[in-house]
């Protein structure tokens, strides 16, 4: 290389530390809350909640769609009859007392480790969507530089804690092979922890082979580093992809979220308290099975909410039920000692606009108020899932870390300092200038980059311009000002020849990888 070369080199990359540094990446460490937590239910209506879904599991039974499964559940002690399991309280009590309350989840970067359970909780993006709105604002169909780009993005806003993983599909790659490109994806662009892909037992296993690459196996064994995700299928259905992906990481000591998919009143009761006890039930039944696989494992109460419009039969977000949900499940969560998962920012709305705000911040505020610990979807989910929207993306990582500073509560450690500035000051006087604001101003009041708070004549002469075209401008430099956190070269190089091998063993195919 050239001297002058090297020279622009250098050039380039103090521009990209300059612009990188005008505004704070450093991630949030996770939320310690410290407000009063939101509980409508008495100790009584816990109870009750209890007591039935104990009732569903003993006689109702769950669906266990799994062969694996039902022979596990019999040498378990439970009553196994055809596809249903009958689960006795008193066996489902001894098992879920083995999960972890609290534990740590490990990142590439040891100062991005995060605690979690009881009063932690931490904020990951949204998953799942097969659209996204991209820096244009337009909607299409994703790529994998598409999930780059939020992989990016995820690393580099602060109230984020994790990259996820198939935050947007990446339709230029066969399904078959996708999930080995997804968790790369995860492990390059970002250093913070991150979900792996269970849409088949063998993807889950594949995702759990590359972070023994990148961790080590025997780290693995006693340190939780990347989330699993198992969906059941509401009404007390779990299915076979889903148990095979749960063992997959049970067995190897790795967190998985046990999430009922509930979409009030068509696949629960057209009520709010009946479809928690139905919720609960299915996830207590999902929770004792990953210590059947293996005790102490760490295990994550899931579920994802919404209720149904009986005007189209379409999934509903930001509605008062919600709310209710979130709180109540909340507190059965903390009644067993188990950390428990809930989905955040979501809504229905096909454009960032007025619905898509109201929703987030509805759900946003009730999330933080039920105290969630594992707070999934929580930037840039629109069209109930169907788009991720790069501008609300940034939006609502923004809400996140106003959300954030109200659940840290009240800061009392300048108080003699501040009220001193009330004598300084005195009647009529401004406080402007006085030491201690001008000390304290940056941390005394949370100022949103996103939002104008201008005249409207100062909003005019600068353009007019809206919050999508803002978040969409701070996108823009965020990854301008972008510095992948390099992998080792040995492991990266372990990780490329792993997905190779990998993709020559899986047939190219527009299925899911069940056999390969």
């Amino acid at each position: 290389m050239t001297v002058a070369a090297v020279g622009t080199t250098r050039r380039g990359r103090g521009a990209r530390k300059a612009k990188r540094t005008a505004f704070d990446t450093t991630m949030l460490p996770a939320l310690k809350r410290k407000l009063p937590l939101t509980e409508p239910m008495d100790a009584g209506q816990i109870d009750k909640i209890d007591a039935a879904s104990m009732h569903i599991l003993e006689n109702v039974g769950v669906q266990f769609r799994d062969e694996i499964a039902l022979a596990d559940w019999k040498q378990a002690g439970a009553k196994v009859d055809g596809e249903m399991v009958y689960l006795d309280r008193f066996l489902v009590r001894e098992l879920i007392a083995t999960i972890p309350e609290t534990f740590t989840y490990h990142a590439r970067d040891p100062a991005k480790s995060l605690p979690f359970g009881k009063d932690h909780g931490i904020f990951i993006p949204m998953t799942g969507a097969p659209y996204l709105r991209d820096l244009n604002d337009d909607r299409r169909n994703p790529t994998l530089g598409d999930l780059a780009m939020f992989h990016k993005l995820a690393h580099m806003l602060p109230a984020l804690h994790s990259s996820a993983h198939h935050i947007v599909e990446p339709y230029d790659h066969p399904i078959s092979q996708r999930h080995l490109r997804i968790t790369y994806s995860s492990m390059k662009h970002s250093d913070k922890t991150f979900m792996g892909m269970t849409t088949s037992p063998k993807n889950a296993e594949d995702v759990l082979d590359m972070c023994a690459i990148v961790f080590g196996e025997a780290f693995l064994e006693t340190h939780p580093v990347v989330t699993g995700n198992c969906n059941g299928n509401s009404p007390l259905v779990w299915d076979e992809t889903m148990l095979g992906a749960l063992r997959a990481f049970s067995r190897r000591n790795q967190p998985v979220l046990c999430s009922p998919f509930v979409l009030g009143g068509a696949n629960t009761p057209a009520s709010v308290a009946p479809t928690v006890a139905q919720l609960n039930a299915e996830a207590l039944s999902a929770l004792a099975y990953t210590q059947v696989i293996r005790k102490g494992a760490p295990a994550i109460y899931g579920h994802y909410l919404s209720t149904v419009s009986m005007k189209s039969g379409a999934p509903m977000a930001g509605t008062p039920e919600i709310s209710l949900m979130n709180f109540m499940i909340g507190q059965m969560a903390r009644h067993y000692g188990v950390p428990w998962r809930t989905s955040n920012t979501l809504g229905g709305a096909k454009m960032f606009d007025a619905q898509a705000g109201y929703e987030s911040a509805m759900t946003l505020n009730a999330v933080l108020m039920a105290g969630a610990n594992y707070m999934w979807h929580s930037a840039g989910w629109n069209e109930a899932g169907m788009h991720c929207s790069t501008a609300k993306f940034i939006v609502d990582a923004e809400m996140c870390a106003m959300g954030y500073r109200m659940a840290e509560g009240i800061r009392w450690d300048d108080f003699a300092e501040a009220l001193a500035a009330v004598g300084d000051v005195g009647p009529g006087g401004h406080y402007l200038g006085h030491p201690h604001t001008l000390e304290n101003f940056q941390r005394a009041f949370f100022m949103p980059e996103m939002f104008d708070n201008n005249s409207i004549e100062q909003w005019v002469a600068e353009g007019s311009i809206s919050i999508t075209e803002r978040a969409l401008t701070r996108a823009r430099d965020l990854l301008a000002a972008y510095e992948e956190p390099k992998l080792d070269p040995g492991t990266d190089e372990a990780l490329r020849d792993y997905i190779a091998r990998r993709e020559r063993e899986i047939p190219a195919a527009d299925a899911l990888n069940q056999e390969h």
